[in-house]
């Protein structure tokens, strides 16, 4: 009995010592709010553009087909510079990016393809014109006569907030692009011009160019009462021997609140941002206002400077070109056209004013 009292004494003894020298301890070195690590609780994430697109658009299959025409006669109602363009474009949600694709995104480190990536299919053909199209001689210190075939592959994806597009073109400049049969026989069908200089036109010449453009869409946005409103800067450039520029510019656009999720028409390049995609309900009617500018910084204008490698008509041109546009669509369903009236500084020393010409597209969704 005795020697469990002195054990039980003996504990007490220790546990004193124990709680003694904590007390000490404390007393040594009192705690301070520095001395007590907390970790904070990581910040909310802001939401981005990504975000704000609903699931249900993101993973919807759509198909786009869309006509574009480009011409003076919509706007100026003249026949020269750049007097016509057109193009044909196939655009799909959801077709896996093409290996070509694919391996130019492993090159370029600012690319991506992800669940949101649309791939696009064009074709197209644009005409240049000097400003007299009666003369056989054309005027030295006017534009050539040149064409342009070619076929576009394209995609656009968008990465938290901003759109990224890729665009890979080849084609042809000068007769193989069959620019005197085309504007021969629409000017014979309406009866106007015959065109007389073709004979002078740029020679031919394969086209290859690479064109990339950052989006920004909705950098600022805001509603004013039914209606939404965004604000979308845009910056890229295009690399080829048809043409070489550094661009950067912005978009505005004001629509319905309930129909947000449509973007500019498709346009020509160069030219101010739009991949024209759409989604309005079955049975319901949208409108959409649009109006931008882009601003070009040219190393290389083949349809001014002529042809790469062979001695062929040429004029100065101006190194720096800026866009206007203003312009409006109607949707209704599945189908949507567009009106864009666009306004070109002058490109070239001796040209006598700006240029103004009309696009008019088409687009129907399947």
């Amino acid at each position: 009995m005795k020697q469990n009292q002195n054990i039980g004494r003996g504990k007490k003894t220790v546990q004193g010592i124990l709680t003694g020298t904590l007390l000490l301890l404390l007393l040594a070195h009192p705690a301070h709010a520095d001395d007590l690590i907390i970790e904070d609780a990581p910040p909310p994430r802001k939401e981005t553009f990504r975000d704000r697109i609903p699931d249900a658009l993101i993973n919807r299959d759509d198909s786009f087909f869309t006509f574009t025409i480009e011409n003076d006669k919509f706007g100026k109602g003249t026949d020269e510079n750049y007097t016509n363009g057109v193009r044909l474009t196939y655009y799909d949600t959801t077709t896996p990016s093409p290996q070509l694709l694919n391996t130019v995104e492993d090159i370029l480190p600012f690319m991506d393809v992800n669940k949101t990536t649309s791939i696009y299919y064009s074709l197209g053909q644009n005409l240049y014109t000097p400003q007299n199209i009666s003369t056989d001689t054309p005027d030295s210190e006017d534009r050539p006569y040149a064409a342009f075939l070619y076929g576009s592959i394209g995609a656009t994806t968008i990465r938290e907030n901003h759109v990224d597009e890729l665009e890979l073109t080849l084609g042809m400049v000068g007769p193989a692009a069959l620019g005197e049969p085309t504007q021969k026989f629409v000017h014979e069908l309406i009866n106007t011009t015959d065109p007389q200089g073709w004979d002078h036109q740029l020679k031919n010449e394969p086209a290859l160019m690479i064109a990339y453009q950052r989006q920004w869409p909705e950098m600022l946005k805001g509603e004013i009462g039914p209606f939404y409103t965004r604000l979308s800067p845009h910056a890229g450039f295009a690399l080829g021997n048809v043409y070489t520029y550094g661009a950067f510019g912005a978009t505005v656009q004001l629509l319905p609140e309930q129909h947000r999720w449509q973007a500019p028409p498709q346009r020509v390049r160069p030219a101010i941002p739009g991949s024209g995609y759409f989604y309005i309900p079955e049975d319901e009617f949208a409108w959409g206002l649009f109006a931008g500018f882009e601003s070009r910084l040219m190393g290389r204008n083949i349809f001014l400077d002529g042809n790469s490698f062979t001695d062929s008509p040429s004029v100065d041109k101006k190194h720096f070109v800026t866009d206007l546009n203003a312009g409006v669509t109607l949707s209704y369903g599945r189908i949507q056209t567009a009106y864009t009236l666009n306004w070109r500084s002058e490109e070239f020393e001796e040209q006598d004013d700006n240029s103004l010409f009309g696009v008019f597209n088409v687009s129907y969704r399947f």
